[in-house]
């Protein structure tokens, strides 16, 4: 067989604008692809959700990949391994008991491929620059190519609906922050505004990883850290048991509501 490079060209842009042109309405729109993120994908393309995530880097997975100052290995407590053995992410016992570790770049590429593999479509190098609001609700996001918002280039994104939206984006919030800053509503927070991140502890911040996973703007809902920097909740680093059983909760919400 000789090799046409413009039929190889034809076929990426082909198949690319079939996939993002069926995404353009989804059911659910995810910003950010950290490990909260991706898990959220798998358990709702699992229930037969169309979902779709929107992360601004190259390789999504978060700060997932480095571990903890670039020792690519990673903590879970007990109550996640259960999440780390569906996905079929190799782990092993630490010296103290309750403690898991895995190799993070091992994780990072299983669960991406788990999640996919069950339906969920990535779109990486991606930005959610803004949110539709219709009636006082989320409808949807604005994406932008990073480059173009690296570059600062005046370009108009696009629009992306979605029944509803989750923000992945780990300490910042950016999707809460654009809300906060354009709308002019209060966020369901104790003060209405995103509260701000608390410095380091793990034992308190883990658990309240997962009990702040829930909504913060009608129709959209904090995963992963940023449920902790829009609530007002410690940061815990490298442990990433919160991170799991967050996206599996978030993803549990919105299927009960779909």
């Amino acid at each position: 067989m000789q090799l046409n490079d413009i039929t190889v060209s034809r076929t990426i842009v082909n198949t690319f604008f079939e996939k993002l042109l069926d995404s353009l309405e989804c059911d659910v729109a995810i910003v950010g692809g950290g490990p909260a993120g991706i898990v959220a994908s798998y358990y709702l393309a699992k229930a037969g959700r169309k979902v779709s995530i929107f992360d601004r880097k190259l390789a999504p997975g978060g700060g997932m990949w480095g571990g903890a100052m670039m020792f690519n290995e990673i903590v879970v407590q007990e109550e996640a391994k259960g999440i780390l053995d569906e996905f079929g992410v190799v782990s092993k016992a630490a010296a103290d008991p309750g403690y898991y570790t895995a190799d993070s770049v091992h994780t990072v590429c299983t669960l991406i491929s788990k999640a996919t593999a069950a339906g969920a479509r990535l779109f990486n190098c991606m930005s959610a620059a803004d949110v539709r609001i219709q009636n006082g609700a989320v409808t949807g996001l604005v994406i932008q190519w990073t480059p173009v918002e690296l570059a600062g280039l005046h370009v108009d994104p696009l629009t992306i609906g979605a029944k509803f939206v989750i923000d992945g984006t780990g300490h910042d919030s950016e999707v809460a922050a654009v809300i906060q800053r354009k709308s002019g509503c209060a966020l369901l927070t104790e003060t209405g505004r995103i509260v701000g991140e608390k410095p380091m502890d793990a034992a308190t911040g883990e658990p309240l990883t997962v009990e702040n996973t829930r909504e913060v703007f009608p129709n959209v809902y904090v995963t992963g850290m940023a449920c902790n920097a829009v609530f007002g909740a410690p940061r815990m680093g490298p442990i990433f048991g919160g991170m799991l059983m967050s996206g599996k909760k978030v993803a549990g919400l919105i299927n009960a509501r779909l």
